[in-house]
């Protein structure tokens, strides 16, 4: 996570930075593969085989490579992908992150019954979070022209009323910036957001659609208070805020990097909880399953072992 870097020059990116509604929708009925495992934990993999394929996503003015995460009629690469209409989302990564450092993540939503675009841009050390935020949209905008697209992998398969946006850290706050421009998007989910330029927490008070911000009590780079925190007060109803106590900000990557923090639990054990609460909360706003209401706004959700919990319904 390069620690160092993101202390030591914060300012600088922003410098270059500079240059360059509601409730989850119920009426469309969910895919059935979301229905299929509804009863299960959700910070378990999913009932569905799990699939990749490698893209350059041409949309909106933008052009970029990109690894999208689905479900598939078998593992592996290039499968064909499985039966049914599937929520759609775009991940940013976190500053100077490869996408790889989300494989864990990324697998386990596509197990679940998600299609995910992961752009490989703004990679470098003078990334645009404004760019950025384009690019998720663009990646959204791809993904619906593709499910239209005879002979498209994807023909047929996106369920474009259900788009949603995540995020870690930079990316975190990126989902936020491309939330705010997008009518298509109907909930975003972030770990770790920091504040970016344009403001992340600006932008939040902007959304009417459900946003979930999800930190770590012990984060070193991206701290809670200054910035999911505030993030949340920005933002009004529906909205929640989960704090992993212990969490930290590389623990929501699948491996260590220079001038990474640490936390008081493992990064095994904070992905465990992460997994849950997000796929719980995009099951609930974007798959339209009201089976996890509990766990996403009910008694569950408050009394998960090891998560703050702050919302606003």
């Amino acid at each position: 996570m390069f620690r160092g870097l993101l202390r030591a020059v914060p300012a600088l990116l922003l410098t270059a930075a500079a240059a360059f509604t509601v409730v989850p929708a119920a009426a469309a009925a969910p895919a059935a593969a979301l229905l299929t495992a509804a009863a299960a934990d959700p910070s378990a993999p999913g009932t569905q085989a799990v699939a990749y394929t490698d893209v350059t996503v041409s949309a909106s003015g933008r052009s970029f490579s990109a690894r999208v995460w689905y479900p598939g009629t078998t593992a592996g690469a290039n499968a064909p992908v499985a039966a049914g209409a599937h929520p759609g989302l775009a991940f940013g990564h976190g500053f100077f992150q490869d996408i790889s450092k989300y494989e864990s993540l990324l697998r386990h939503y596509a197990s679940w019954g998600f299609i995910t675009v992961t752009p490989k841009s703004q990679g470098g050390l003078f990334p645009s979070h404004s760019d950025f935020a384009d690019d998720l949209n663009a990646s959204l905008t791809w993904l619906t022209a593709q499910n239209a697209t005879a002979g498209s992998r994807f023909a047929g398969t996106v369920d474009t009323a259900r788009l949603g946006l995540s995020g870690h850290s930079m990316g975190g706050g990126a989902a936020l910036l491309a939330a705010s421009r997008s009518t298509a998007v109907k909930s975003v989910s972030t770990l770790a957001a920091a504040e970016t330029n344009p403001s992340a927490v600006t932008a939040s008070g902007t959304l009417g659609i459900p946003a979930q911000y999800v930190g770590g009590s012990q984060d070193g780079i991206a701290g809670v208070a200054d910035n999911q925190q505030k993030m949340y007060d920005a933002k009004s109803a529906p909205t929640q805020l989960r704090v992993i106590t212990g969490g930290f900000h590389c623990g929501f990557v699948d491996s260590w990097g220079i001038g990474c923090d640490s936390g008081s639990i493992t990064r095994a054990a904070q992905q465990k909880l992460t997994q849950g609460v997000t796929t719980a909360y995009l099951l609930y706003t974007l798959g339209g399953d009201t089976s996890y209401y509990d766990q996403v706004w009910g008694s569950a959700a408050r009394n998960l072992a090891g998560v703050v919990y702050s919302a606003k319904p």
